[in-house]
């Protein structure tokens, strides 16, 4: 929750009882402006529309109202709020379930894509009063008629710019189409881009007419002023080498490090731990109990670096962070804005470090102008550089051995080497200092010279020729910035198509949950009757591709795979549909389209979803 408070308390917003004294239980005293403003007119029946930034208590904003609103005695849905993630559907469950600890026969459960549909449409049918859930799985449940909206008091969009830009906007217009016209409406958002104000004109006029409470909460940027910003353009070194002299010249309390998907959490843990770092990943290969002890063990300083996704860090409250690393651009500003807000909590100061390569430069701007800052740019230490740290910390290290300890037993042990091999203590010293030396040297090698197009340099790529010939043309999507032209895509099959249900949100939101790859990165998507092909970065991790296999659409299981190596399988004579097109740009004729179970031709047509 934000430190920025109000003059009122909750007692003063129309609370009852019960939720007030677990507020005061959990030490919430004084409500944030957007609970000051929105508290009240839901608690009045009204419906708002809220413009807020990550970070402003919006959980509370409705959660308390629409806790105080339900019949604990009534065993049906009564409140329901759709989330763009299931990592923050379980956020913002789990904060919803603490308000109402002291309000009994209250439950709330979760339901999102990727877990098996028993466990929830059980919790459904038995009653559970709250429900929090991605709009994949909520919409399945309402076809399956398992979810009864029937009772509902309060229907919540929570991050509706980020549910926008993951390919959602259908799926919302759906749920909130099967919402009673008397229950109330809530839309939270940091952004309003046209489709958003269009959802809002659409279902929050109540059935009077009534047009919503609209609450706009500023951004506060003076919160930030404390946070340092540096960039450093990534170029001779690998990012992984950058990252670990900087941590080992800096001086930090604990280092939050963002990637852009669980398979480089581990990769960048296992790395910086080989290094000796203390570090640990956070990511959604992880329950809900191992993200706490992460958290945990961070707050207490067995863990030291914490690397982490955007999905599960968010809410991440650890004061004692000094430093955040953008090991990895994210896909949107405000990401950006909200990772970096991890650091300089509670009055203090921060840092944030970014890694960015020549296209993404343009990107800084964006980020200062989101900010009210200004990025500095900086240089990683060289070799010298850090050859004369690591001499330094040795230097100092032996100043505080001889002048905290006992060194006589040694001393005598050095002595009797001279004595018995005249060898001069020089000598004796040059090589212990040797050994250490081995382990990490304190001479270290000179650097390469900065290549031209070095950012390519840390993973193989293919020719620039080939990537023209397999790039496409792509236009922004409503409501956020276009994709960078730059990106090299590999085309992937998925049998998932038309006759599964499957539309191209339905593909992106599942790759964006179950591979955690933001949106920016999805591609061109061709639907097919028994299948679909979609562009994802090149190289991507083979632990990515593992998850991607098992991750569903519509009920269907992926079952991912290269499209080239699809094509090559194919009979040649096979012919593609009359106005299909190949599966990218320099697909061989003979290749032929997409073959449905029976032989005959899928008669499939290109769909750009943006």
């Amino acid at each position: 929750m934000t430190e920025v408070m109000t003059g009122q308390s909750f007692a003063d917003l129309g609370l009852p009882p019960v939720v007030l004294k677990q507020l005061e239980k959990m030490n919430f005293t004084v409500p944030t402006p957007i609970q000051e403003q929105a508290i009240p007119a839901l608690m009045a029946g009204k419906n708002v529309l809220g413009e807020a930034q990550t970070g402003t208590g919006k959980t509370a904003a409705f959660g308390l109202p629409g806790l105080s609103l339900l019949d604990p005695k009534l065993r049906k849905t009564q409140m329901l709020v759709v989330a763009p993630t299931r990592e923050l559907a379980m956020q913002v469950a789990k904060a919803i379930a603490e308000f109402g600890q002291q309000a009994r026969g209250v439950e709330v459960t979760t339901v999102y894509g990727g877990s098996p549909f028993p466990p929830q449409i059980k919790a459904l049918r038995g009653g559970a009063q709250i429900v929090v859930g991605t709009p994949g799985r909520l919409l399945d449940l309402l076809k399956k008629g398992v979810l009864d909206l029937s009772a509902l008091r309060l229907a919540v969009l929570d991050e509706a710019d980020e549910m926008l830009n993951m390919g959602f906007i259908e799926d919302i217009e759906t749920i909130m189409s099967s919402v009673p016209p008397s229950s109330m409406r809530a839309l939270f958002s940091a952004t309003m881009p046209p489709a958003i104000r269009k959802l809002a004109k659409t279902f929050l006029v109540n059935e009077a007419g009534e047009q919503p409470v609209n609450i706009q909460i500023a951004a506060q940027p003076q919160t930030k002023a404390s946070i340092r910003q540096r960039a450093w353009q990534v170029r001779g070194l690998t990012k992984l080498t950058a990252l670990t002299r900087l941590l080992e010249t800096m001086e930090y309390q604990r280092v939050l490090i963002f990637v852009r998907t669980r398979s480089d959490t581990m990769e960048v843990t296992e790395q910086l731990q080989a290094a000796g770092f203390k570090a640990s990943p956070l990511s959604g290969d992880l329950n809900q109990t191992q993200r706490e002890q992460t958290v945990s063990q961070l707050r207490s300083g067995k863990i030291e670096i914490l690397v982490a996704t955007d999905v599960v860090a968010r809410g991440l409250d650890v004061p004692e962070i000094t430093h955040v690393v953008n090991y990895d651009l994210p896909g949107d500003t405000e990401s950006y804005v909200h990772r970096i807000g991890r650091t300089g909590r509670a009055g203090r100061s921060g840092e944030a470090i970014l890694f960015y390569r020549a296209k993404e430069k343009h990107l800084l701007r964006h980020y200062e102008r989101l900010t009210n800052g200004t990025i500095e740019f900086f240089e990683v230490p060289d070799a010298k550089q850090l050859s004369a740290h690591r001499q330094t910390k040795l230097q100092e290290q032996i100043q505080q051995y001889v002048a905290g300890q006992d060194l006589t037993a040694l001393t005598t042990i050095i002595e009797r080497i001279q004595s018995q091999t005249e060898l001069s203590p020089l000598q004796i010293a040059a090589a212990l200092l040797a050994q250490q030396n081995s382990v990490r040297p304190l001479i270290v090698s000179e650097d390469p010279a900065p290549r031209k197009f070095a950012e390519r340099a840390e993973r193989p790529e293919r020719s620039d020729r080939s990537a023209r010939a397999n790039r496409t043309e792509r236009a922004p999507r409503e409501g956020r910035d276009s994709r960078d032209a730059n990106i090299d895509f590999d085309t992937y099959r998925i049998k998932v198509g038309r006759e599964h249900g499957a539309r191209p949100q339905d593909i992106v939101g599942a790759i964006a949950n179950e591979g955690e790859i933001d949106s920016r990165y999805i591609g061109q998507i061709q639907l097919f009757d028994s299948h679909s092909l979609v562009e994802l970065p090149k190289g991507l991790p083979t632990a990515v591709l593992k998850i991607l296999q098992r991750a569903r659409v519509r009920q269907t299981q992926m079952d991912i795979t290269l499209a080239d190596e699809a094509i090559t399988r194919r009979p040649r004579g096979d012919k593609p549909a009359r106005g299909e097109r190949p599966a990218f740009k320099g697909a061989p004729r003979s290749a032929g389209g997409p073959r449905s179970k029976d032989g005959r031709a899928d008669k499939g047509r290109s769909r750009r979803f943006q």
